[in-house]
């Protein structure tokens, strides 16, 4: 699976607890920087999670209609991995029931 995170600037251990889930590709996008609004939703991607107290709220409005005019899953949480946690395991949860479905 992939995801896209938007936000922090480091991600130190989340990574690892990322791959842990499922997630072999792994990109991510500070935030912090105007061109990260210019930004285009690979195609391939399965998540974007925005962590949402390193982003600011124009950017944050503008993934959330691109992730919405790509059909892909969107999850905003804090850079803490306790929060992130459980929105990723639902989201990774309906992500394996929509492919199987597909197939």
């Amino acid at each position: 699976m992939s995801i896209l995170l938007v936000g922090g600037d480091r991600l130190g251990n989340i990574v690892k607890r990322l791959k842990e889930n499922g997630f072999d590709d792994i990109e991510h996008i500070s935030g912090r920087k105007t061109k990260a609004r210019k930004i285009k939703i690979p195609d391939k991607t399965d998540l974007v999670l925005v962590l949402v107290d390193f982003v600011e709220h124009e950017l944050t409005e503008m993934i959330k209609r691109q992730s919405r005019k790509c059909g892909v899953r969107i999850a905003f949480s804090k850079r803490s991995w306790a929060h992130m946690e459980g929105s990723i395991q639902e989201n990774v949860r309906e992500i394996m029931n929509a492919k199987r479905n597909c197939v």
